[in-house]
């Protein structure tokens, strides 16, 4: 008659303990619920989409992704759908084993604002942005001859105006005319500065600015109607 192995019988036993507790909580965690949840904004725009906007389009089976079973859940469907949201750069969604739902949110940057019939920002990659009804963004209005498709040239300028610190304080208006060249307006000034094309347009800004500080200092800037930068090698002032 066989000795019978206590140490095995007793090690068989606790795999099967620890199998059955792992199928166990497999199990528990497959059917856990989503909590609700955690909206974090990077990036210094955090005004033109809200918490409950987010949490709107965090949708699984037409219902809310919370109190939502974990193990339907599928990240990159939230994510995508997420971006989807014109006032979205980026997003990305994260679910802990526990069952935490987090959603990280960069929204988009607007540096001008197109005011035509159908109004609209340019975001600073060149995409357009629709208006936000939380907050209104304090950038240039955008005028003059303008079509979606046909955004090039005033994002360009707008882009250079936003990256600088003396256009990004006092141009309120930027013009396109029919010809596809640039005006734009300053802040506590009547006359209306004409760039012409965006060619050399470091140097004609550079010119502008050291007219600027001239006249101000002479206290003849309200003298002017017209300033005209079209000729990159020097300034040409017209008198009201």
């Amino acid at each position: 008659m066989s000795k019978i192995n206590f140490n095995y019988i007793k090690n068989m036993g606790l795999v099967i303990l620890v199998g059955f507790l792992f199928a166990f909580s497999n199990q528990r965690n497959k059917t856990r619920k989503v909590s609700a949840p955690k909206i974090s904004f990077l990036g210094e725009n955090k005004l033109f989409i809200t918490e409950a906007n987010v949490s709107k389009l965090l949708i699984v089976n037409q219902e809310p992704v919370s109190e939502q079973p974990k193990e339907i859940i599928d990240l990159n469907k939230l994510e995508s759908a997420l971006k989807s949201n014109p006032m979205i750069k980026q997003a990305e969604v994260f679910m802990s084993v526990n069952g935490a739902l987090s959603a990280e949110i960069e929204q988009k940057k607007p540096i001008a604002r197109v005011n035509t019939k159908v109004s609209y920002y340019i975001d600073d990659e060149g995409g357009i942005m629709p208006l936000s009804h939380n907050y209104a963004a304090r950038v240039p209005l955008v005028t003059g001859n303008i079509e979606k498709n046909k955004l090039e040239t005033v994002y360009q300028f707008a882009k250079f105006a936003d990256e600088d610190d003396f256009l990004k304080k006092h141009v309120i208006e930027i013009r396109q005319n029919d010809d596809n060249t640039i005006d734009f307006k300053i802040r506590k000034s009547d006359f209306t500065v004409h760039l012409g094309t965006l060619k050399q347009l470091k140097k004609k800004i550079n010119n502008f600015k050291a007219f600027y500080q001239k006249a101000l200092k002479d206290q003849i800037l309200d003298t002017y109607s017209l300033v005209n930068l079209k000729f990159d090698k020097q300034v040409i002032c017209t008198k009201k």
